[in-house]
C-alpha cells in the first residue's frame, strides 16, 4: 500500500496513548511485541514456560534446560491488518545447547512499516521510502545448579523511521541494550494422581541508553526496559497428556510522566495571575524538560516510586496475564490466555487462542487474538505463524 495516509492511524494511536492520563510511552516499542505464535497463544507470556526456540525474546536462561541440541525458528506477525497489508514483524532465531549446562543463541527481529510514497505536489512523480526497525540479539545461558540457570543477552537496536526532506538527511537511530535473566526448574515430582514440575523465571529486559534520531538530549526516548516475573506448573498426567498453567506480571522500568492538571498558585492566594504563578501549559513544559533529562539508569530506579498517586498508581503500572497449554503425546498442543492492563495505563485487554503441531523435527505454531477492550488492539483478529526445526541429539529431563 503505497500511500502516506496509512501512517495516520499509527500517529493517531500514539497521540491517543499520550492523551490518556500518565500512559508511559517509549521508543522502539516493537521490542515488546510477541514475535512468536507459541507465546502469543498464551497472552504473550514466556518468561517461565518450558524451553523452546523462541526463548531468546522472553528468558534466554531457558535454553540451558532445552531438551533439543539445536533449533532454528522463523516467525511472522502481520500488524495493523485492518488498514494495511505490508506492515509486519518477522523474527529468525538459532540456538545451540553446547553441553548439558550451557547454551548460546542468536536472533534477528525486523519490523517493516511497508512502502510509503512521498509527493511534494499533485504532479510530483514521488519517491518511495520503507521505514523499518530491527534488533540483533546474542545470548548465553548457564546452569548454576541442576535446577537454576541464568542468562545474559546483548542487543543492537536500529530504528530507521525518520523520513528525510529537502533540507535534512535521514540517518537511522541506534543504541544497544542488555537482558539479565534467570530460571528455576524443578525436577519432575510425583503427586497422588499425577507428576508435576515447577518453574519460576525473571528477566530484566532492554536495559540500555536512550535512543535519539537527531542527537538532541532533550529529544531522546527511553527504551522499553521492563521486568518480567512469572511462574508455571506442569500437570503430567501420563505419557500422553500434559497441562501447563502459567502466570506472569510485567512492569516497564521507565519513569512516569508528570502531568500538571491545573495552574500553580505559588503563594496560594487564590489568584492565578500573580507574576510568580505558573500556568498549566508552562508547568507541563517544565515537567517535560525535566523528564527528558532523566538518565536511563536513574529512570529504572525512579520507575518504582514516581507515580503521582503513589503506591496505588504504581500497582496499575503492572500488567498481568494468565494462560494454559495442553500437549497430547508431544505432538499436538492447544493454548489460551488472557492479558490485562489498567485502563489508565494503556487499557490493553485481550484473549488469545493458539495451537501447535509437531511432526518429527518440525513444529508449526499459530495464534489468534481477541480484544476485550474499547481500545482497538493493532493485532486484533490477526493470525501469527511460527515454524521451528529442531535437530541433533536430545538431552534427558533433569
Amino acid at each position: 500500500m503505497k500511500n502516506l495516509i496509512k501512517f495516520l492511524p499509527i500517529i493517531l494511536i500514539a497521540q491517543f496513548s499520550n492523551a490518556q492520563d500518565r500512559v508511559i510511552t517509549t521508543g522502539v516499542p516493537f521490542l515488546l511485541i510477541a514475535a512468536d505464535a507459541r507465546s502469543a497463544g498464551m497472552a504473550d507470556m514466556g518468561v517461565a514456560s518450558s524451553a523452546d526456540a523462541y526463548s531468546q525474546q522472553y528468558n534466554p536462561s531457558k535454553y540451558a534446560f532445552s531438551r533439543q541440541k539445536q533449533g532454528f525458528s522463523v516467525s511472522y506477525t502481520p500488524y495493523l491488518t485492518s488498514i494495511a497489508n505490508d506492515i509486519s514483524l518477522g523474527q529468525v532465531t538459532y540456538f545451540n545447547k553446547i553441553n548439558d549446562r550451557s547454551a548460546f543463541a542468536a536472533s534477528l527481529r525486523y519490523f517493516g512499516l511497508g512502502d510509503i510514497e512521498l509527493r511534494s505536489s499533485f504532479d510530483d512523480p514521488g519517491r518511495t521510502v520503507s521505514p523499518n526497525e530491527l534488533a540483533l540479539d546474542g545470548s548465553y545461558s548457564l546452569k548454576l545448579s541442576p535446577e537454576f540457570a541464568m542468562g545474559v543477552a546483548g542487543r543492537y537496536i536500529r530504528s530507521n523511521l525518520k523520513i528525510p526532506d529537502a533540507n535534512t538527511d535521514s540517518k537511522p537511530a541506534s543504541t544497544f541494550a542488555v537482558d539479565i535473566s534467570g530460571l528455576y526448574q524443578s525436577e519432575e515430582e510425583a503427586y497422588d494422581s499425577f507428576n508435576g514440575r515447577w518453574r519460576a523465571g525473571f528477566n530484566f529486559q532492554n536495559l540500555g541508553p536512550k535512543i535519539s534520531y537527531d542527537n538532541d538530549q532533550l529529544n531522546e526516548n527511553f527504551l522499553p526496559a521492563n521486568l518480567r516475573l512469572g511462574g508455571s506448573f506442569d500437570f503430567i498426567f501420563d505419557d500422553y497428556n500434559k497441562v501447563s498453567l502459567i502466570g506472569e506480571v510485567t512492569k516497564l522500568l521507565v519513569p512516569t510522566p508528570q502531568i500538571a492538571d491545573a495552574p500553580i498558585d505559588s503563594n496560594e492566594d487564590g489568584d492565578f495571575t500573580d507574576p510568580q504563578d505558573v500556568t498549566q501549559e508552562e508547568q507541563n513544559a517544565i515537567n517535560n524538560e525535566n523528564y527528558r533529562k532523566i538518565s536511563w539508569t536513574s529512570g529504572i530506579f525512579q520507575s518504582f516510586g514516581d507515580a503521582p498517586d503513589g503506591f496505588s498508581e504504581e500497582l496499575k503500572e503492572f500488567t498481568w496475564a494468565l494462560g494454559a497449554e495442553y500437549w497430547y503425546q508431544d505432538s499436538f498442543a492447544l493454548r489460551t490466555g488472557y492479558f490485562n492492563e489498567s485502563v489508565e495505563k494503556g487499557a490493553r485487554k485481550y484473549f488469545t487462542l493458539g495451537a501447535g503441531f509437531k511432526y518429527n523435527v518440525v513444529k508449526i505454531d499459530v495464534s489468534y487474538l481477541f480484544s476485550a477492550s474499547k481500545v482497538r488492539n493493532p493485532l486484533e483478529n490477526t493470525l501469527r505463524f511460527s515454524l521451528t526445526f529442531n535437530f541433533g541429539d536430545e538431552y534427558e529431563d533433569n
